[in-house]
């Protein structure tokens, strides 16, 4: 078969960054960001932050081949901050909204585990 060795999704190799910045001198205030061993999930939920943000013009993303866990996510702002700042706040916005979801759940599923207790004893 084709394709690589399942660990190699996942775990990076000696001397490979997860992150590399690219700055893409055709365009003013353009980087392309190339991440290794993340796939489709990251980069959607990404590039959704980004074009949310007032200072961001541009952002998208691409996988150059299906079989391996990279992607390239090209970002351009209007100026007031750098591609690099408006990445770092969009992967903190998710991360604000990836931990409110984890307490939603988490008392939601302690809440259903009460009932559920509370029904079962009756």
């Amino acid at each position: 078969m084709n394709a690589p060795d399942r660990t190699e999704s996942f775990v990076l190799g000696d001397n490979e960054k997860k992150i590399e910045e690219k700055i893409d001198t055709r365009t003013p205030n353009t980087a392309i960001f190339t991440f290794n061993k993340e796939d489709h999930t990251l980069a959607n939920l990404l590039r959704d932050k980004l074009l949310k943000n007032s200072h961001v013009t541009f952002a998208a993303y691409r996988v150059p081949h299906p079989l391996f866990a990279t992607f390239e996510l090209r970002i351009q702002t209007d100026g007031d901050i750098t591609p690099k700042e408006a990445l770092l706040a969009s992967a903190s916005d998710t991360i604000q909204d990836l931990n409110v979801l984890k307490t939603n759940f988490t008392r939601e599923f302690e809440l259903r585990k009460m009932v559920g207790g509370a029904q079962n004893g009756q």
